[in-house]
């Protein structure tokens, strides 16, 4: 069976009915019930608690506290990098931005303009730059970091689709990632301006940052932007920038010149928090 006809009832399916609904379990307090179904969880994606600040799975009050949960300190260190990895996952593509197409599968390319909410202006700034795609399965931890020092510029709540972001639907559906509801934060760095969008997926019931909080819902269907004075929001590199309910993708963009990735940086790696991504280009 081809990719897209493995993914076509995803297209049938209510996915944002779906999505909500989820959400209301995820942050229902429901004692043994809660508990029952996080064991289920662990045991299915065999999910490592001992590196949880909390590995005790009865001390977590709702499924989104425990899917939210917090590292033991030391347990993911940061390299001595540029940039280092802002996430558990694995890479799902990375390379260079050609003219301003981003390399999604075979077969798949999407522009920065799209990814970006349709802001030319800014996704000129990426034009012949660098990316890096990075999927989060349900296993892994659900906090994003920031892979260097920054300073927020703007960030924007841009609607969409919620197909599932895991590899198959990667492969099925054209310009994925810039088609799925998604939070885009612009940063000037010492590498310059980045791009980190947190993309959402089928179930994802929301995306935080560690300055604004929740950001989805609500879900009004139009775009949502917040500009930010200079200073107002400095995060060091290594730092929570923000986190997922339920899985999903985080995808940098970087300018010409800006990044290079370390060589054993391939599609398809596991990566973990803390490791070193790349150095100044």
């Amino acid at each position: 069976m081809s990719d897209r006809l493995a993914v076509l009832p995803q297209y049938l399916l209510p996915k944002q009915a779906l999505t909500m609904l989820a959400g209301r379990l995820a942050s229902a307090q429901a004692g043994a019930l809660t508990t029952a179904m996080i064991r289920r969880f662990v045991a299915r994606y065999q999910v490592e608690m001992q590196e949880a600040a909390q590995p005790d799975i009865t001390q977590y009050a709702s499924f989104n506290e425990f899917f939210t949960r917090a590292l033991r300190p030391g347990v993911r260190p940061l390299a001595q990098a540029d940039l280092v990895c802002p996430v558990d996952g694995a890479i799902s593509q990375l390379g260079r931005i050609e003219r301003d197409q981003i390399f999604q599968a075979k077969g798949h390319h999407y522009s920065t303009t799209a990814l970006l909410g349709g802001d030319a202006q800014r996704a000129a700034a990426f034009q012949d730059g660098s990316f890096a795609t990075i999927y989060l399965s349900p296993r892994d931890y659900h906090r994003i970091h920031m892979p260097c020092d920054g300073r927020l510029q703007r960030m924007e709540h841009v609607p969409g689709a919620l197909f599932s972001v895991n590899p198959l639907t990667a492969r099925g559906v054209p310009g994925l990632f810039a088609r799925n509801e998604r939070v885009v934060c612009h940063f000037d760095t010492p590498l310059g301006l980045m791009a980190l969008v947190l993309v959402g997926a089928t179930i994802v019931g929301s995306m935080a940052t560690s300055w604004h909080g929740q950001v989805n819902p609500p879900r009004t269907g139009q775009l949502r932007r917040w500009d930010y004075a200079d200073g107002q929001v400095t995060l060091r590199q290594g730092e929570e920038m923000g986190r997922f309910l339920l899985g999903s993708t985080v995808v940098l963009l970087f300018q010409r010149g800006a990044a290079q990735w370390q060589p054993d940086w391939q599609a398809q790696r596991p990566v973990r928090l803390g490791q070193a991504m790349g150095q100044r280009g």
